[in-house]
């Protein structure tokens, strides 16, 4: 019988991919949507397949999805910093009120429930690499807090509703993804350094670029959520890739990469930026058998393609 999965937040970069995968798993989906970040050009090449539906829906609303549903993906939420710092209420609203119907709505239904939640939760971490067991370092009232905190509230809630009601829950715990669809101007390192240097505009890098980040491509991300979804795992899991760089070397490739002449130029550090972030993906290698395979480079290539013919539709866009 075909499984029946319903994505919050579908029409976003991660849950766009998802979409797919899902798709080509045989699941029908169901896209569940505000568009305040997600972009409906994400899921349009989807449409067409009779087993896709959108839904214009703000999931912080009362939640009802007609007929039988095997899974549900809650991924609704500004994700970047630029997001959730133009977005803070909405950013608390879907980590809580957003949760909390989308459990009941599992709890109703019978399905499955993953959260995605974030290496955010780490917060700055004294820990590093960053196990599942640590329990974070994190500012609630700075001005990151309102991601960290909604994040970590939407695992207690879900925690909460496993243990309570016995609602089949996975915590998948997303560490830095990239590859193609991230928008442009959502302010994160990669499409700002991709979008500037494809423009001829100063890279620029916050603090010295000594801070390091581990980044994921999207297909291998994916696929640990998916593998997360069908395992019996209800304890949070990193997927993420141990692959651990400086942020001003990840400048670097991506200056090296597309062939700019573009200047990296350093601005100040932002708030509670976290200066080290690495996965311990061991329970994901032991319980999923899961690892990544995209390398860096290889994944920065895949991207490159659909970043350049966006900006030739888009025009001049300013970043920094």
């Amino acid at each position: 019988m075909t499984s029946r999965s319903v994505i919050t937040g579908g029409a976003g970069f991660l849950g766009s991919h998802l979409a797919e995968r899902l798709l080509a798993e045989g699941h029908e989906v169901i896209v569940l949507d505000n568009l305040l970040t997600g972009d409906l050009g994400n899921i349009e090449h989807l449409l067409k397949d009779r087993r896709f539906s959108f839904i214009h829906y703000d999931v912080t609303k009362y939640l009802h999805v007609g007929g039988k549903v095997d899974f549900i993906f809650h991924f609704a939420s500004p994700a970047s910093p630029k997001d959730y710092l133009d977005y803070p209420i909405q950013t608390l609203k879907v980590g809580s009120l957003g949760t909390h119907n989308a459990l009941g709505l599992a709890k109703a239904k019978g399905a499955v429930f993953v959260i995605a939640s974030t290496s955010e939760v780490y917060g700055d971490p004294l820990e590093h690499p960053q196990r599942e067991s640590y329990w974070g370092n994190v500012n609630p009232v700075g001005p990151r807090g309102v991601y960290d905190e909604a994040k970590r509230f939407a695992e207690a809630m879900t925690m909460a509703y496993h243990r309570y009601h016995g609602v089949e829950t996975r915590i998948v715990r997303i560490f830095n993804t990239y590859g193609p669809r991230m928008r442009l101007n959502d302010g994160r390192a990669l499409p700002t350094f991709m979008t500037q240097a494809l423009q001829g505009q100063d890279i620029t890098v916050y603090g010295d670029g000594s801070q390091t980040r581990s980044f994921t491509f999207v297909t291998d991300l994916i696929d640990g959520i998916y593998r997360l979804a069908r395992s019996k795992e209800h304890d949070p899991v990193n997927i993420g890739n141990p692959r651990e760089l400086s942020i001003m070397t990840f400048a670097e490739k991506v200056k090296e990469l597309t062939g700019s002449k573009s200047r990296i130029v350093q601005k100040p550090l932002p708030v509670d930026d976290p200066k080290i972030r690495q996965p311990d993906i061991t329970r994901a290698r032991t319980k999923l058998g899961w690892e990544p395979k995209v390398s860096l480079e290889e994944g920065l290539r895949l991207t490159l393609p659909d970043f350049e013919r966006r900006l030739k539709a888009a025009g001049p866009l300013v970043l920094g």
